[in-house]
Order: structure tokens, then sequence, then C-alpha cells
């Protein structure tokens, strides 16, 4: 069975995933910043592993073997379910897999930017640690005391909560529905915009959550707040983010993803200072790819032996 990683590996999982081939299993990797091999990779493929760069019908009409499509990880939205399900190619993913690294990394990014961690990097970095603004000492500030909102309550925000609640953090959280036995009190989107310090988003993203956060909701938010993203870039409004942060309304933003990705070079999210930004990498740890590689294995042999796939979702 011919398989296409479709994402930069590193040697530890390159040697890992050539050992899969004792298994029957051939794997080849290829960079999604990398068309031309993608393209030359696909007509053989049976199996692709799915990351980020959207499977859409050029995708799909370029790998004519091609049998299953597994997501690395837990969103479809980058998968065109209709032309995939119209080829007869099967699609799964990997719910929990990566549930841990996107709650401590969420985590990191909240004390990022409270604790100005990049800003200070840089400063001492630059010889001018000990020599700084005085005023960014106004910003500074700590998790305990503070109303962390978590906008949606599945895997990631299971995690995140007792941990924040650890910490000292007063917990809400809204969801369609009351969780049972969650930590936080449950509340209305507009309610938890308005009573947080820190808002977490942890939605997937859908015709109904696209852009749930626009300009109307972003000005709801308590001023000083800080918003927090490791879900799906198009949840929220880019532009009307952007205009909150410059105008003082939001006191920073963490973000892990964006719409499209990768982020445009001349986003003015990139030049603003109250701003902590990651490549869409709150899901990559070494632990995530083992659990992801065994759980993806799996499902290549039950293709193979024509038993029941798991986690299917089209």
């Amino acid at each position: 069975m011919r398989v296409l990683y479709h994402y930069a590996a590193g040697p530890a999982l390159e040697r890992r995933l050539a050992g899969l081939a004792a298994a029957g299993i051939e794997v080849s990797t290829c960079s999604e910043q990398d068309d031309d091999r993608l393209f030359g990779l696909l007509p053989t493929t049976d199996v692709l592993w799915h990351c980020l760069r959207p499977v859409d019908a050029s995708v799909l009409d370029a790998a004519p073997h091609l049998r299953l499509i597994q997501k690395i990880g837990v969103g479809v939205n980058t998968i065109d379910l209709d032309a995939s399900q119209a080829r007869g190619v099967a699609v799964c993913n990997l719910p929990g897999s990566n549930s841990r690294a996107v709650a401590e990394h969420t985590l990191a990014l909240m004390l990022a930017v409270l604790r100005r961690i990049v800003t200070f990097d840089g400063l001492l970095k630059a010889g001018k640690g000990w020599d700084r603004p005085a005023e960014i000492e106004d910003g500074l500030g700590e998790i305990a005391g503070r109303t962390v909102g978590l906008i949606g309550y599945g895997a990631v925000p299971q995690l995140l909560a007792p941990i924040l609640k650890a910490m000292g953090a007063e917990i809400c959280y809204a969801n369609r529905r009351q969780k049972p036995g969650a930590i936080g009190q449950h509340l209305s989107l507009d309610a938890l915009l308005e009573r947080a310090d820190i808002v977490s988003v942890h939605l997937p993203l859908l015709p109904e959550t696209r852009q749930l956060l626009n300009a109307e909701k972003l000005q709801r938010m308590r001023r000083g707040a800080i918003l927090v993203n490791t879900a799906r870039g198009g949840l929220v409004d880019s532009a009307a983010l952007i205009d909150s942060l410059r105008a003082g309304h939001l006191g920073g933003a963490a973000i892990d993803v964006f719409e499209p990705e990768p982020i445009a070079a001349d986003d003015p999210l990139l030049t603003l200072p109250n701003v902590v930004l990651a490549p869409h990498v709150a899901w990559l740890t070494q632990e995530t790819l083992a659990r992801s590689v065994d759980a993806a294995v799996d499902n290549c042999h039950r293709l193979a032996a024509g038993r029941p796939l798991l986690h299917r979702v089209a």
C-alpha cells in the first residue's frame, strides 16, 4: 500500500515511517509547500495522510488510485467531502489524537501574551533587556484571578479547564448545551464575551461558525481582554480583530490559525506588538505524531483487509 504523508517530516519521523515498509506500508513524505512533488506522487497514491493543505478536486483528480484520505488531526474543513464521496474515497479523522498538545499550546499562548514573553525575548537578544520601556509593565498579568472564557467545550477545553482552575482562574464556557461535569459556568456567547478577561476559541469551522467572532462580537469583549485562537482561522473576522487591537479595545491576541494559510507576508497581524503568532503548530508534538501514526497505520491495515475504518466521517 502506497501512502503519502503530506507534511514535512523531521528525521525521527522519517525513520519511523521508513520502518513501516516491513508491514507493507510504503510511505512517501512531501512538504505542503512542494506542489511539484505532491502532484508527482499522487498518481500512485492509495492513501493520503492529510494535515493542512486543502484537498480539493484538483488533488483528487490527480490521484486515480486513492481510496482513503486520513486526516492527521480532527477538523475536516480542509477536505472537499462532496468530491471525495463522488469518487468513492473514504475520509477519516483522529479525534483526541492532538487534544493534549493543543491544550498545552493554548495555555502557552495565554501566558506568552500576559507575560510579553516574545517582547522580552526580542529586547534581551537586542541587548535592551534591562534598559526597556517602563510602559511594558502596564500590560503584564497573571492567569490567577482572571476569568477565562472557553468557546466550545470539546476535548481541548475539557483538558484545559482544570489546569486553568488550578492556576487560580475563574472559568466560564459557551456551548450549545450545558456539559455535565464541566468546570466553569455555562453562559451564552454574549455573556461570556462581556465577562471574560481571556477568550479562547475551540470550535470546528462550519457554515454556522464562520466568522462567529465578527466586529460586533469583538466589540462585546471587555476592554483590554485577550483573544486566543487555536481552532480555525475562519472563526474570527481577521480585519475586525486587527481594528480592535489597533484601537486598543483588545489588549492582545494569540493566534495559531489563519485564513488563508500560510498567512500573507503583508498581513497587519505580523506587525502588531501585542500579538503572538504561531504557524498552525498547536497540534504538532512528537507525542501527537506517535499517536497519529499508530492510528493511521491501523486504518491502512483495515482498508487492506476490507474491515470497517475507524472514525470515518465520509
